[in-house]
Protein backbone atom coordinates (compact mmCIF):
# COMPACT_ATOMS: atom_id res chain seq x y z
CA UNK A 1 0.00 0.00 0.00
CA UNK A 2 1.42 3.34 -0.57
CA UNK A 3 0.58 6.93 -0.90
CA UNK A 4 -1.95 5.97 2.39
CA UNK A 5 -2.60 8.72 5.17
CA UNK A 6 -1.48 7.34 7.94
CA UNK A 7 -4.58 6.83 9.91
CA UNK A 8 -5.85 4.77 7.08
CA UNK A 9 -2.74 2.11 7.00
CA UNK A 10 -3.34 -1.08 8.66
CA UNK A 11 -0.82 -2.73 10.45
CA UNK A 12 0.21 -6.02 10.63
CA UNK A 13 -2.64 -7.16 13.54
CA UNK A 14 -5.16 -5.82 11.56
CA UNK A 15 -4.27 -7.29 8.69
CA UNK A 16 -4.54 -10.86 10.31
CA UNK A 17 -7.81 -9.80 12.09
CA UNK A 18 -9.53 -8.30 8.26
CA UNK A 19 -8.26 -10.97 6.64
CA UNK A 20 -11.53 -12.50 5.50
CA UNK A 21 -12.21 -8.95 3.95
CA UNK A 22 -8.79 -8.33 2.12
CA UNK A 23 -9.82 -11.66 0.06
CA UNK A 24 -12.91 -10.29 -0.53
CA UNK A 25 -12.70 -7.92 -4.58
CA UNK A 26 -15.51 -5.79 -3.41
CA UNK A 27 -13.35 -4.87 -0.08
CA UNK A 28 -10.16 -5.40 -0.38
CA UNK A 29 -7.22 -2.90 1.65
CA UNK A 30 -8.66 -0.02 -0.02
CA UNK A 31 -12.35 -0.48 1.54
CA UNK A 32 -11.01 -1.70 4.24
CA UNK A 33 -8.80 1.62 4.75
CA UNK A 34 -12.14 3.45 3.84
CA UNK A 35 -14.15 1.69 7.17
CA UNK A 36 -11.01 2.73 9.06
CA UNK A 37 -11.15 5.94 8.42
CA UNK A 38 -14.94 5.75 8.94
CA UNK A 39 -16.54 8.09 11.29
CA UNK A 40 -20.28 6.34 11.77
CA UNK A 41 -22.89 8.03 14.63
CA UNK A 42 -25.30 5.05 15.70
CA UNK A 43 -28.62 6.70 17.31
CA UNK A 44 -29.48 4.23 19.74
CA UNK A 45 -27.59 1.17 21.85
CA UNK A 46 -30.68 -0.45 22.36
CA UNK A 47 -32.20 -3.62 19.92
CA UNK A 48 -31.72 -2.05 16.82
CA UNK A 49 -28.16 0.03 17.95
CA UNK A 50 -27.04 -3.47 19.63
CA UNK A 51 -26.24 -5.47 16.40
CA UNK A 52 -24.97 -2.88 14.56
CA UNK A 53 -22.19 -1.23 16.53
CA UNK A 54 -20.92 -4.93 17.34
CA UNK A 55 -21.24 -5.57 13.51
CA UNK A 56 -19.65 -2.57 12.63
CA UNK A 57 -16.71 -2.49 15.34
CA UNK A 58 -15.74 -6.05 14.06
CA UNK A 59 -15.75 -4.95 10.51
CA UNK A 60 -13.16 -2.30 11.69
CA UNK A 61 -14.68 0.70 11.50
CA UNK A 62 -12.54 3.53 12.90
CA UNK A 63 -14.97 5.83 14.56
CA UNK A 64 -18.81 4.74 16.30
CA UNK A 65 -20.53 7.45 17.88
CA UNK A 66 -23.11 6.39 20.21
CA UNK A 67 -26.02 8.73 21.04
CA UNK A 68 -27.74 7.00 24.30
CA UNK A 69 -28.98 8.64 27.26
CA UNK A 70 -31.05 5.44 28.72
CA UNK A 71 -29.53 2.77 31.40
CA UNK A 72 -29.70 -0.98 30.79
CA UNK A 73 -32.87 -2.77 32.21
CA UNK A 74 -33.30 -6.20 32.60
CA UNK A 75 -36.44 -6.24 30.07
CA UNK A 76 -33.51 -5.00 27.39
CA UNK A 77 -31.50 -7.90 27.74
CA UNK A 78 -33.91 -10.16 25.98
CA UNK A 79 -32.77 -8.66 22.48
CA UNK A 80 -30.16 -5.56 23.51
CA UNK A 81 -26.91 -8.13 23.00
CA UNK A 82 -24.54 -5.68 23.22
CA UNK A 83 -25.45 -5.57 27.26
CA UNK A 84 -25.01 -8.33 29.76
CA UNK A 85 -26.76 -8.78 33.23
CA UNK A 86 -23.52 -7.39 35.15
CA UNK A 87 -24.53 -4.00 33.23
CA UNK A 88 -27.82 -3.78 34.96
CA UNK A 89 -28.38 0.23 35.82
CA UNK A 90 -25.13 1.21 33.48
CA UNK A 91 -25.58 3.98 30.99
CA UNK A 92 -26.16 2.00 27.80
CA UNK A 93 -23.27 3.96 25.84
CA UNK A 94 -21.10 2.52 28.75
CA UNK A 95 -22.17 -0.27 28.44
CA UNK A 96 -21.68 -0.73 24.79
CA UNK A 97 -18.21 1.10 24.48
CA UNK A 98 -16.96 -1.62 26.90
CA UNK A 99 -18.11 -4.19 24.52
CA UNK A 100 -16.99 -2.85 21.31
CA UNK A 101 -13.34 -2.07 23.21
CA UNK A 102 -13.34 -6.31 23.84
CA UNK A 103 -14.50 -6.53 20.59
CA UNK A 104 -11.95 -4.21 18.19
CA UNK A 105 -9.40 -2.50 20.31
CA UNK A 106 -8.56 -0.56 17.30
CA UNK A 107 -12.01 1.25 17.14
CA UNK A 108 -12.53 4.22 18.61
CA UNK A 109 -15.89 5.11 20.62
CA UNK A 110 -17.39 8.45 21.15
CA UNK A 111 -19.66 8.78 23.95
CA UNK A 112 -23.02 10.96 23.76
CA UNK A 113 -24.76 10.12 26.48
CA UNK A 114 -27.48 12.33 25.14
CA UNK A 115 -31.35 11.80 23.95
CA UNK A 116 -31.12 13.54 20.55
CA UNK A 117 -33.31 16.51 20.34
CA UNK A 118 -33.78 19.78 17.79
CA UNK A 119 -31.34 21.71 20.01
CA UNK A 120 -28.65 19.23 19.66
CA UNK A 121 -29.12 16.91 16.65
CA UNK A 122 -27.53 18.90 13.69
CA UNK A 123 -24.34 19.57 15.73
CA UNK A 124 -23.58 15.37 16.76
CA UNK A 125 -24.96 14.86 12.99
CA UNK A 126 -22.43 17.05 11.37
CA UNK A 127 -19.77 15.44 12.90
CA UNK A 128 -20.06 12.11 11.38
CA UNK A 129 -19.49 10.82 8.25
CA UNK A 130 -22.70 8.79 8.18
CA UNK A 131 -25.66 8.24 10.18
CA UNK A 132 -27.68 4.98 11.28
CA UNK A 133 -31.17 5.01 13.01
CA UNK A 134 -31.36 2.86 15.81
CA UNK A 135 -34.30 4.94 17.18
CA UNK A 136 -37.20 3.48 18.72
CA UNK A 137 -39.94 6.65 18.18
CA UNK A 138 -40.86 8.63 14.98
CA UNK A 139 -40.33 11.85 16.31
CA UNK A 140 -36.38 10.85 15.97
CA UNK A 141 -36.79 9.06 13.00
CA UNK A 142 -38.26 12.22 11.07
CA UNK A 143 -36.07 14.79 12.88
CA UNK A 144 -32.73 12.36 11.75
CA UNK A 145 -34.38 12.22 8.23
CA UNK A 146 -35.14 15.72 7.69
CA UNK A 147 -31.46 16.83 9.04
CA UNK A 148 -29.63 13.96 7.28
CA UNK A 149 -30.64 15.20 4.14
CA UNK A 150 -29.80 18.84 4.91
CA UNK A 151 -26.35 18.08 6.17
CA UNK A 152 -25.89 15.99 3.19
CA UNK A 153 -25.26 12.75 5.16
CA UNK A 154 -26.71 9.11 4.11
CA UNK A 155 -28.67 7.84 6.67
CA UNK A 156 -29.63 4.30 7.54
CA UNK A 157 -33.12 3.60 9.17
CA UNK A 158 -34.74 0.65 10.37
CA UNK A 159 -37.51 -0.44 12.43
CA UNK A 160 -38.95 -3.18 13.96
CA UNK A 161 -42.44 -4.36 14.81
CA UNK A 162 -43.97 -7.46 16.81
CA UNK A 163 -42.16 -10.04 14.55
CA UNK A 164 -41.72 -7.73 11.03
CA UNK A 165 -39.36 -4.93 10.44
CA UNK A 166 -38.23 -3.14 7.55
CA UNK A 167 -35.12 -0.91 6.50
CA UNK A 168 -33.68 2.09 3.49
CA UNK A 169 -31.21 4.34 2.98
CA UNK A 170 -31.74 8.00 2.35
CA UNK A 171 -29.74 10.30 0.44
CA UNK A 172 -31.84 12.70 -1.01
CA UNK A 173 -29.26 15.33 -1.46
CA UNK A 174 -28.04 13.34 -4.34
CA UNK A 175 -29.15 12.42 -7.51
CA UNK A 176 -29.96 9.20 -9.64
CA UNK A 177 -28.46 8.27 -13.02
CA UNK A 178 -31.03 9.62 -14.51
CA UNK A 179 -30.38 13.09 -12.77
CA UNK A 180 -33.37 12.87 -10.75
CA UNK A 181 -33.21 14.06 -6.85
CA UNK A 182 -33.07 10.75 -4.86
CA UNK A 183 -35.95 10.22 -2.49
CA UNK A 184 -36.87 11.25 0.99
CA UNK A 185 -37.87 9.91 3.83
CA UNK A 186 -40.89 11.74 3.86
CA UNK A 187 -41.96 10.27 -0.03
CA UNK A 188 -42.19 6.96 1.94
CA UNK A 189 -43.96 7.78 4.62
CA UNK A 190 -45.50 11.67 4.53
CA UNK A 191 -46.36 11.98 8.14
CA UNK A 192 -46.33 10.58 11.41
CA UNK A 193 -48.99 8.19 12.20
CA UNK A 194 -51.18 10.00 15.14
CA UNK A 195 -49.93 8.90 18.47
CA UNK A 196 -51.24 5.78 19.88
CA UNK A 197 -52.12 4.06 16.43
CA UNK A 198 -48.75 2.10 16.59
CA UNK A 199 -47.69 0.87 19.68
CA UNK A 200 -44.27 0.86 21.24
CA UNK A 201 -42.47 -2.62 21.41
CA UNK A 202 -42.68 -1.92 25.21
CA UNK A 203 -46.98 -1.98 24.75
CA UNK A 204 -47.24 -4.61 21.63
CA UNK A 205 -43.73 -6.67 22.48
CA UNK A 206 -41.15 -7.98 20.23
CA UNK A 207 -39.41 -10.67 19.53
CA UNK A 208 -35.79 -10.25 20.22
CA UNK A 209 -34.02 -12.38 17.44
CA UNK A 210 -35.85 -9.93 14.63
CA UNK A 211 -34.11 -6.61 16.09
CA UNK A 212 -30.83 -8.70 15.33
CA UNK A 213 -32.18 -9.38 11.66
CA UNK A 214 -32.87 -5.74 10.75
CA UNK A 215 -29.61 -3.92 12.79
CA UNK A 216 -27.48 -6.57 11.05
CA UNK A 217 -29.09 -5.46 7.49
CA UNK A 218 -28.30 -2.01 8.68
CA UNK A 219 -24.78 -2.77 9.25
CA UNK A 220 -24.05 -4.34 5.93
CA UNK A 221 -25.99 -0.89 4.42
CA UNK A 222 -23.31 1.29 6.21
CA UNK A 223 -20.56 -1.21 5.25
CA UNK A 224 -21.80 -0.71 1.39
CA UNK A 225 -22.02 2.94 1.89
CA UNK A 226 -18.51 3.08 3.41
CA UNK A 227 -16.82 0.85 0.60
CA UNK A 228 -18.61 1.40 -2.34
CA UNK A 229 -19.11 -2.40 -2.41
CA UNK A 230 -22.91 -3.32 -3.97
CA UNK A 231 -26.15 -1.88 -4.32
CA UNK A 232 -27.02 -0.03 -1.16
CA UNK A 233 -31.11 0.40 0.00
CA UNK A 234 -31.48 3.55 -2.02
CA UNK A 235 -35.12 3.90 -2.94
CA UNK A 236 -35.57 0.62 -1.90
CA UNK A 237 -37.96 -0.58 1.50
CA UNK A 238 -36.69 -3.87 2.78
CA UNK A 239 -39.68 -5.87 4.72
CA UNK A 240 -39.03 -8.89 6.36
CA UNK A 241 -41.57 -11.01 8.08
CA UNK A 242 -40.48 -13.10 10.77
CA UNK A 243 -42.98 -15.50 11.44
CA UNK A 244 -43.05 -16.30 7.50
CA UNK A 245 -39.59 -16.17 7.19
CA UNK A 246 -40.23 -14.00 3.83
CA UNK A 247 -38.10 -10.56 2.33
CA UNK A 248 -40.02 -8.49 0.18
CA UNK A 249 -38.58 -5.22 -1.51
CA UNK A 250 -40.90 -1.85 -3.17
CA UNK A 251 -39.45 0.73 -4.90
CA UNK A 252 -40.40 4.01 -4.16
CA UNK A 253 -39.53 7.55 -5.78
CA UNK A 254 -39.06 10.96 -5.06
CA UNK A 255 -42.71 12.52 -5.02
CA UNK A 256 -43.87 15.46 -7.19
CA UNK A 257 -43.04 18.80 -5.22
Amino acid sequence: MTDVDDDRRLGPQEIERYRRHLLLAEIGGAGQQRLKAARVLVIGAGGLGAPVILYLAAAGVGTLGVVDDDRVSLSNLQRQVIHATPDLGRPKVESASERVGAINPHVTVVLHAVRLTPENAAELIDAYDLVIDGSDNFDTRYLLADLAEQLQKPLVTGAVGRFDGSLTVLTPFASGPDGAPLPRYRDLFPEPPPEGVVPACAEAGVIGALTGVIGTLQAMEAIKLITGAGEPLIGRLLMYDGLAARFETIRYRRRKS
